[in-house]
This record gives structure tokens, C-alpha cells and sequence, in this order.
């Protein structure tokens, strides 16, 4: 589902860890694995996955701090933290730190599917991941690309938003989604992406003859 993306998984707990991996690794293309928060920041570092899980009770150092350290220079990867407790007093900590989801152990594959689900297309935040160096923010109507902000338009973002959530989107979804109620022309549409694709940094947008379009695989 998103072999395009990568992910770090980070719990002291072996038997926690281990199939929490082996089911990332059917999602992901590819999974990194620490068992405490200095080498998960090792490997977050080394890596920069487009994903985190992490326990917040763990030696050497904890996934708050780690999750801290990581917000100093990337404030946009999702993250998603493991946790035995209904954690209150960390509230507000996850709130300053954009934590995307929480999942409460123990841990099953639905939750696991949900909580990747919330954090990668932004059901919380408005935030979407659209490939490694691209995130979609809907709420200010952006595209962050290697630091730098551009601003979009509703109908691009919601474009785009499409994107991310299918394989491929075809003529009558983006019709009925971005058009309204209004006609749309082959015209009007090959127009409208090509002046979205100007805007974009680079090419992310690949078109299917006769079909639609989908996301290129970065």
C-alpha cells in the first residue's frame, strides 16, 4: 500500500516490536527497527524515515525526548506513538510536538491500519504525505517541499489530496469531486494540471491514457 514509503518502528519490548514490523513490512518498502530512542534518533538521522512509531517508556532515552530531538529539524514526519497508557499528562507534550496518533497496546493489525491511516492522510492534522519530500498541509492550503512553503489553491489541494488516498483517480471522481456541479471539459482538466504541475518542483503527477491520473512513485 505505500511501497514507496519508509517507516521506523521503535518499542524496547521484543514481543511488542517484532510483529509490529513484520506487519509494517507488508505495508512499507522499507522498515527500520531500534529498541530505545537514541538508536531510534540514530537511525531517524541516517535514514529520515517517511514514518515513526515509538514507545514512550523506553531506556537510554524516551520517545518523548526522541520525538523532541527529531521536531528540532523536521517538524512535519508523522508520528505515532505506542503506549500501554491513556497517557494524560503527556497531552500536551504530543499536542506541541504534532503527534499524529496514538495507539493504545496492546497492539492488533486493525489498530495499527488505522492509526498508519490517520497519520500518512492527515485525518487529524490536515496533513498529508504525497511522496518522501512532500507533505500536502489542506488546513493552509500548501505543499511543504524541502523546507520551502507554496501556497495552493482549494482545487489544487483537494486535487492532490485525491491523489494520496488512490491508486489512480479517474476522470469521473475528479469531475464529481473538484468540478461540483459544474461540467467539466478534457480541456478545462489538462489546463488545470498543467498549471498545477508549474507550480510543483518537480514532476509528481503522472498521467493514465484515457483514465486519470496517480502519483509517481519517488
Amino acid at each position: 500500500m505505500y511501497q514507496n514509503l519508509t517507516v521506523l518502528c521503535v518499542e524496547d519490548e521484543e514481543g511488542v516490536r517484532r510483529p509490529v514490523v513484520n506487519t509494517l513490512r507488508y505495508y512499507f518498502g522499507k522498515v527500520f527497527e531500534a529498541s530505545n530512542g537514541k538508536d531510534g534518533l540514530d537511525i531517524y538521522f541516517e535514514h529520515k524515515p517517511d514514518l515513526i512509531l515509538c514507545d514512550i517508556q523506553m531506556p537510554i532515552m524516551n520517545g518523548i525526548d526522541m520525538i523532541k530531538n527529531i521536531r528540532q529539524n523536521d517538524s512535519l514526519v508523522p508520528v505515532i506513538l505506542l503506549t500501554a497508557y491513556n497517557n494524560e499528562e503527556y497531552l500536551i507534550e504530543l499536542i506541541n510536538l504534532h503527534v499524529q496518533h496514538f495507539i493504545l497496546k496492546p497492539i492488533n493489525s486493525k489498530k495499527l491500519e488505522e492509526g498508519i491511516k490517520n497519520a500518512l492522510h492527515g485525518n487529524l492534522v490536515g496533513r498529508v504525505k504525497l511522496c518522501k519530500d512532500a507533505v500536502l498541509d489542506i488546513d493552509s492550503l500548501a505543499l511543504h517541499v524541502d523546507g520551502k512553503k507554496l501556497s495552493l489553491s482549494v482545487r489544487e489541494v483537494k486535487f492532490l489530496s485525491l491523489l494520496s488516498t488512490n491508486r489512480v483517480i479517474f476522470y469521473t471522481q475528479i469531475e464529481q469531486e473538484l468540478w461540483a456541479q459544474k461540467e467539466m471539459s478534457s480541456g478545462a482538466l489538462k489546463s488545470f494540471v498543467r498549471d498545477l504541475r508549474k507550480k510543483l518542483p518537480f514532476e509528481m503527477i503522472e498521467n493514465i491514457a484515457q483514465t486519470g491520473y496517480k502519483l509517481l512513485h519517488i
